[in-house]
């Protein structure tokens, strides 16, 4: 808002030569101290901001010596060294990242060590840094382009010449990384700030908050365009590689969220399971192939757990509940992967349910809990200090599900003759349920416990 625009203004005019006393802020606009300066003994707050300049400082020199050491010998070379598609592929846009980087530095060497004006900085560019995407999507393209320069002996000679001249310790490729190493720690430099903040209140505590929200909105959305990069190109994969598909473009049914390959029963050949947005794709394997064999509609999936096998479980449609794919996972941990991801595409299923009829199958723990969301900008800005991505994504994996008993709970039941009553009781009403549950596959219907005939009962709507 206004506060940070005055702010931005103050970083116009020290690019401008102008004094840095012309920082507004809570010091009332007098002239801020330079690091180490005389009389004045530096915190913990200063040597962070030192680090966060020095570090900036050495990344935009290691850009340059890419840009210039490499970039520019290759351009300038009387014969051409590496053919142009590779000196795309290998450099991406690392020009307009030093240009950036560069630009920066000089703000951030105008800053007079003011940790508000250094997190102003980050606010003000924060569009700018947009362009990391680019280079983060093609860095898997640069890491092949780098192997097969490193086959040929005049071109792999040309790169070691090259870092020789710049008396690099490390090759070209340790460079190539840093770029995407820097971009995913700014918003780690900034909490630092944030964390040693003498005044965690007031407005310049709010704008070191603003930098923070900023820098971790860019390495989430540089890190989910990445991740939709790379699912694009297999999704592009698997659509050449699958036989005997009629079926529309394998990008209609949105992103590809997860695949695996499964052991299936009363066939001989594993199965290839394929889990988009809207449908999943069944196939098997046949060499570097894969052979069609069904597809599911996510709005009409039915997930069905196995009783009698931890790592089992089956997947039908809705409507045609007699033809199920009875799958088998390698480990547990796979199969809640599966579970995990599958039951948020059985909640239209749920939701045509009565409320007796969706209580009752929650309530037998049929399912697993729904996965929590993915992280978004307006998750990430209610708290700066949010846990890190791959946290959020198995913390419902982890816990105890609901319908099982607390250590405490087995502990009242007694004697170890109470406890087999216990077990066996609830393995009973398990098989009942999943029994009923097949049947009830034929149509829709509740299932009811009942105490005169000692079972459930389905009840068709």
């Amino acid at each position: 808002g206004t506060r940070t625009e005055a702010w931005a203004e103050g970083l116009h005019n020290a690019n401008n030569n102008a004094s840095p006393g012309g920082w507004p802020g809570a010091r009332g606009g007098h002239p801020l101290a330079a690091f180490g300066g005389p009389g004045a003994k530096p915190s913990y707050l200063d040597r962070v901001v030192q680090e966060i300049v020095e570090s900036e400082r050495t990344y935009a020199r290691d850009l340059r010596s890419i840009v210039e050491g490499y970039l520019g010998k290759i351009i300038d070379a009387e014969e051409p060294v590496l053919r142009p598609e590779q000196v795309s592929a290998l450099f991406g846009n690392i020009e307009d990242i030093y240009e950036l980087s560069s630009t920066l530095l000089q703000n951030l060497e105008s800053c007079a060590n003011d940790p508000v004006a250094v997190a102003v900085c980050f606010v003000t560019r924060s569009q700018e840094f947009t362009i990391y995407t680019q280079y983060c999507n093609n860095y898997p393209s640069s890491v092949a382009a780098l192997t097969e320069c490193m086959r040929s002996k005049v071109q792999a000679r040309f790169l070691r010449e090259c870092q020789e001249r710049l008396r690099h310790a490390l090759p070209l490729g340790a460079y190539l990384l840093k770029p995407v190493q820097r971009i995913l720690k700014y918003h780690l430099l900034l909490q630092e700030i944030a964390r040693h903040f003498e005044h965690k209140a007031g407005d310049d505590y709010e704008l070191v908050l603003e930098a923070i929200d900023t820098m971790t909105c860019v390495a989430w959305y540089i890190n989910d365009m990445k991740r939709k990069h790379e699912h694009a190109i297999r999704q592009q994969e698997i659509q050449s590689l699958l036989l005997g598909w009629k079926g529309p473009d394998l990008t209609s049914y949105g992103e590809l969220v997860l695949e695996g390959t499964f052991r299936a029963q009363r066939v001989r050949h594993d199965r290839a399971l394929f889990l988009f947005d809207k449908a999943l794709l069944i196939t098997k394997r046949r060499g570097d192939h894969y052979v069609y064999k069904s597809h599911i509609p996510c709005s009409s999936l039915m997930l069905i757990e196995s009783t009698r096998d931890s790592l089992c479980f089956s997947l039908a449609h809705y409507k045609h509940g007699k033809q199920q794919h009875s799958l088998q996972a390698k480990s547990v941990e796979e199969k809640r992967v599966w579970t995990h991801h599958l039951y948020p595409t059985f909640a239209p299923f749920l939701s045509i349910l009565t409320p007796q009829a969706k209580e009752a199958i929650l309530e037998m723990d049929l399912f697993y809990p729904p996965r929590l969301p993915r992280c978004s900008p307006e998750r990430l800005k209610k708290s700066w200090s949010c846990q890190p991505l791959g946290d959020a994504a198995t913390e419902p994996l982890q816990g105890r599900r609901q319908s099982e008993p607390t250590k405490h709970n087995l502990w009242h039941l007694g004697e170890q003759g109470e406890l087999a009553r216990w077990r066996h009781q609830r393995r009973r009403k398990r098989r009942l349920w999943a029994r009923t549950a097949r049947r009830s596959c034929q149509g829709l219907g509740i299932c009811c416990w009942s105490p005169s005939r000692n079972r459930y009962l389905h009840q068709p709507f």
